[in-house]
């Protein structure tokens, strides 16, 4: 599955010190858990590295971005999850990094070719996007392919 690279000085700061973040990550990811079993997190020089079992690639991939989108997370490793249905990671989905400047209905209107669709985006990223009118350069998201 790889490494997800992410820009380690932005985002939600959940943790202060290295030796907290394992278990801040893991209570993060379980809080709204996107559909990640027995998930945990040990996170080690900025990177986190995911374990659980994901009822499907989509799960995961929300995981991943909640794990990479935290202050201090500079990649994510997810080769210790298990994909329960068989799908392979990012199928059907494209990574995008915020840019200064971007808004969701102008990364709608630029990929879908219709600015309305930013509501598909705030709803395919709800982990990671809790409030549509926040986000931030640096910050990754997914968007969905197939709207």
């Amino acid at each position: 599955m790889g490494l997800f690279d992410f820009v380690g000085n932005i985002g939600k700061k959940i943790f202060n010190r290295e030796d907290e973040a394992s278990k801040a990550v893991t209570e993060h990811i379980a809080e709204d858990n996107p559909g990640v079993e027995n998930v945990n997190v040990t996170v080690e020089n900025g990177v986190a590295k995911l374990e659980g079992s994901a009822k499907s690639a989509s799960a995961l991939e929300k995981a991943i971005l909640m794990a990479g989108n935290i202050a201090g997370i500079t990649s994510v490793k997810a080769d210790g999850v298990n994909i329960l249905n068989g799908e392979v990671l990012a199928g059907d989905d494209e990574f995008y990094v915020i840019q200064k400047g971007d808004t969701l209905w102008a990364i709608a209107e630029k990929h879908y070719g219709n600015g309305i669709k930013y509501k598909a985006i705030v709803e395919a990223n709800k982990e990671v996007i809790k409030d549509e009118n926040k986000i931030f350069p640096g910050q990754k998201i997914r968007l969905p392919k197939s709207l």
